[in-house]
């Protein structure tokens, strides 16, 4: 079953419509973007520098007057460049919290490869928990909070790659790639004058973003569903070009994609098509190949489509109308 028989969600077709005014040709960036957001988790956007990452992320935002906040990861940057510090107020004599940018609704990390694992993990304690820790104390993070990482594939001096366990906490991988003669060509017609973002107004507010997100909580996974969300994890623990497969906590960001991207096409239902699709972007960042596979050259990505390929789908849910 083809999504295009779907219709999309009205309000989020609003907001996805209002993103390509800026963003050309990106659809599927946009919507798996939209999947993250929906679903309260975080994306990691890997691809070279100029493709539009951080405007995605900035059209994003200002479509549903979200606060957008931008860090810049250094090598120098501190954990409090990220959470905030308390300062030293000496008219009151007591210290005051001044909140760092981790303090928006949307966050832009930009080449978080680039600073130390400290700095890291400071980022990655409020994507995993919904606060931060602050002198000791406990700190929540607004809501809606969503993260995008970016980080750049083809410049490795000087930066600290991400351990596995936390690739794991974005739900999901994505990537722009370069756009084609015609959305280049687009792209300089339409940044000839004004930017088109600086005349983006939002479509969606922060209450209808978070309704949405509690009715992607409420969308139906069939028994069978479920079952073949954890057939397809579990194949990856068994693929013999796989070190280290996915955990169950890939199996439940699987789940909770498979809603979103359901949601958005205004089913309160999944089926295998919605699976499929978001297991090409929640499990392979997820996989450790083995030496000899990497030495091949074979991908996770490779792996995965040859586990959707392999692995039974059920019997599809009867709906009634």
């Amino acid at each position: 079953m083809s999504q295009s028989s779907f219709m999309l969600n009205s309000k989020i077709a609003e907001v996805i419509k209002n993103i390509n005014k800026v963003i050309v040709g990106k659809e599927d960036a946009v919507i798996l973007s939209m999947v993250a957001l929906l679903a309260k988790g975080h994306v990691l956007l890997e691809d070279v520098p100029g493709v539009g990452k951080t405007m995605l992320v900035r059209t994003l935002a200002k479509s549903m007057n979200c606060e957008f906040r931008r860090i810049q990861f250094t090598p120098d940057l501190l954990p409090s460049d990220v959470t905030g510090v308390s300062i030293y107020n000496p008219k009151t004599t007591e210290f005051e919290f001044r909140p760092g940018p981790i303090l928006g609704n949307i966050v832009l990390a930009d080449e978080i490869n680039r600073t130390s694992p400290k700095t890291q993990s400071s980022l990655l304690e409020g994507m995993e928990e919904a606060n931060i820790t602050v002198d000791g104390r406990t700190v929540p993070l607004k809501h809606p909070f969503f993260v995008m990482a970016t980080q750049n594939p083809i410049e490795y001096e000087g930066t600290y790659p991400l351990p596995e366990a936390q690739l794991d906490r974005f739900l999901l991988k994505l990537k722009m790639g370069y756009p084609s003669y015609q959305e280049e060509m687009e792209m300089l017609a339409r940044s000839s004058g004004t930017h088109p973002i600086d005349s983006l107004d939002p479509v969606m507010t922060l209450e209808e973003l978070a309704q949405a997100q509690e009715s992607v909580r409420e969308v139906y996974v069939d028994r069978t569903i479920e079952q073949y969300i954890v057939l397809l994890t579990s194949a990856t623990r068994e693929h013999p070009d796989v070190y280290l497969g996915v955990s169950p906590r890939g199996s439940m960001a699987l789940m909770k994609a498979a809603k979103a991207y359901a949601y958005i096409y205004d089913r309160d239902y999944i089926v295998p098509d919605d699976v499929q699709y978001v297991a090409r972007f929640v499990l392979p960042h997820r996989l450790i190949m083995t030496s000899e596979a990497n030495f091949e050259g074979k991908t996770a990505e490779e792996v995965i489509e040859e586990l959707i390929e392999a692995t039974r789908v059920p019997v599809q849910r009867n709906v009634s109308e």
